[in-house]
């Protein structure tokens, strides 16, 4: 056998080795991704949450997702609020409202939802605790979820309701033309 024979069939089998070895790593990478039990979709996140009107009187505090299919946020939170859904389902209600569907618009226009993902935390009796929009770190919402449960403070959060201190006297009977008037006398 000559040099150049051999060195062709070193290269060969290097060559076939390389090959097969690409092949295990594509399979392997392949099946690693068609078995990875974290993807969760919005849609079975939304079929495994608790209904509004169980929520809001079975005694639990809750929290409420609003959200979009079509939401690039609301998608990229997802594996981690089904973690919390799984690390705190015991103890808490978790809600998901679809913002496209219009049998939420009641709520949508109770909670002033402009914005989405957009949180809910309930307490125990159905009383709105806080309000929160866009993406949160798990961390941070796994803190306000325990705070929650405890009935305690959340700590990333204000409470809501909070209005500004601004005031100023009205007076009852005006000299000047009422600007919505357009100018026009008001005859008594």
């Amino acid at each position: 056998m000559s040099t150049e024979a051999s060195v062709n069939s070193g290269s060969r089998i290097k060559n076939f080795l390389i090959a097969i070895v690409a092949i295990a790593l594509g399979i392997a990478l392949f099946l690693g991704l068609k078995t990875d039990s974290s993807s969760v979709s919005l849609a079975e996140l939304d079929q495994s949450s608790t209904p509004l009107e169980v929520a809001v009187n079975n005694g639990k505090p809750s929290l409420i997702e609003f959200y979009a299919n079509w939401c690039t946020v609301c998608q990229k939170m997802t594996p981690d609020m089904a973690k919390l859904k799984a690390q705190y389902d015991q103890n808490l209600n978790f809600v998901m409202l679809n913002v496209d569907n219009t049998k939420w618009l009641p709520e949508m226009l109770k909670y002033r939802v402009d914005g989405i993902p957009h949180f809910v935390f309930l307490g125990k009796q159905g009383e709105t605790i806080a309000e929160t929009i866009g993406d949160i770190p798990r961390t941070i919402m796994a803190s306000n979820l325990e705070a929650l449960i405890a009935g305690s403070t959340l700590p990333h959060l204000q409470n809501n309701g909070r209005t500004s201190q601004f005031s100023t006297s009205v007076a009852t009977e005006s000299t000047q033309d009422d600007p919505r008037s357009h100018g026009s006398q008001v005859v008594n």
